[in-house]
């Protein structure tokens, strides 16, 4: 009673508030230096690890760089371009090797493949980033080491990797064997033979009016683009249909890069050259350095 009449009890109450309002924020701060806590050691956990993946970072720098440093001083022990006679020899040389079962190692290493196959890795060693260098290519070498070489066949094979007792070379990869058709495409021009190994048993080709570079006058730009680019289809056109009628289990197409790609489906192996002159000049030309191949001594 005293306390109400002298106002205490309300300053009671208000000091009871304040009280409980005090605890509710210790314990606020409490929390919060908790979790403050908790931040400042994953932050520093973080720091660690980045410090850990930097030196991490670092030394696989070095690793790089050290391996190009190596792969620099590295180099073939000779590069030849071979066809013919001389590219037979070639292969008769490396088709009279014998070895002890599985000592032989061939692998026909592809363009699209991701990295090198653990066997070539392992057999051409210190040397096989010079394999990964002439890719695509046949490598092949033995386990002491005594042939070591690749090849660019003219028709690749898909990858394979072969132990034996001597190395697998089929001829018909690099050598015009058996019965086949080879198709030179130009934008503006055709050539086609059959042939039987070397000799050519017929032949037919032929040109088309496909316009040139634009000149200034006439035609805008983009015009003379469009209206080239339809000669140019009906072109292939006609290419097509030409190679529709050929009778031939192996159809090769050579010739501008950019035309290539229409005849995936048809040809079993094309490839870029560049032959020029009329159909007939140019198809030989084409056969010359299609049936062509890179040697690479390792």
């Amino acid at each position: 009673m005293l306390d109400e009449l002298l106002g205490r009890a309300e300053l009671k109450e208000r000091i009871d508030e304040l009280e409980e309002e005090k605890r509710h924020l210790e314990r606020r701060a409490e929390a919060e230096e908790e979790r403050r806590a908790e931040a400042a050691t994953a932050r520093q956990e973080a720091e660690e690890r980045v410090n850990r993946l930097e030196d991490r970072i670092a030394e696989l720098e070095d690793r790089v760089e050290r391996q190009q440093d190596e792969d620099a001083d590295l180099d073939f022990r000779g590069v030849e371009t071979v066809r013919g006679d001389r590219l037979a020899a070639v292969l008769d040389r490396l088709g009279s090797v014998e070895t002890e079962p599985e000592a032989a190692l061939t692998a026909m290493v592809g363009a699209e493949q991701r990295g090198l196959p653990d066997a070539v890795e392992t057999a051409f060693g210190d040397h096989a980033a010079l394999v990964e260098r002439a890719r695509p290519c046949l490598a092949v070498t033995d386990d002491e080491g005594l042939v070591s070489v690749a090849l660019a066949p003219p028709v690749a094979p898909d990858p394979f990797v072969e132990w034996g007792a001597g190395f697998r070379l089929d001829r018909e990869w690099f050598l015009p064997t058996g019965e086949f058709a080879l198709a030179l495409v130009r934008s503006d021009l055709f050539a086609l033979g059959t042939y039987e190994g070397r000799e050519r048993l017929d032949f037919e080709g032929f040109e088309s009016d496909v316009k040139g570079d634009h000149s200034k006058g006439g035609f805008s730009q983009g015009r003379f683009e469009r209206r080239r680019d339809a000669q140019i289809d009906e072109h292939v056109e006609k290419c097509e249909d030409a190679l529709a009628a050929v009778d031939a289990d192996r159809v090769f197409v050579v010739g501008e890069r950019t035309l290539l790609g229409e005849f995936d489906e048809r040809a079993t192996a094309t490839a870029a050259v560049d032959a020029t002159g009329k159909p007939e000049e140019a198809l030989g030309d084409a056969f010359r350095e299609f049936w062509t191949t890179r040697l690479y001594r390792i």
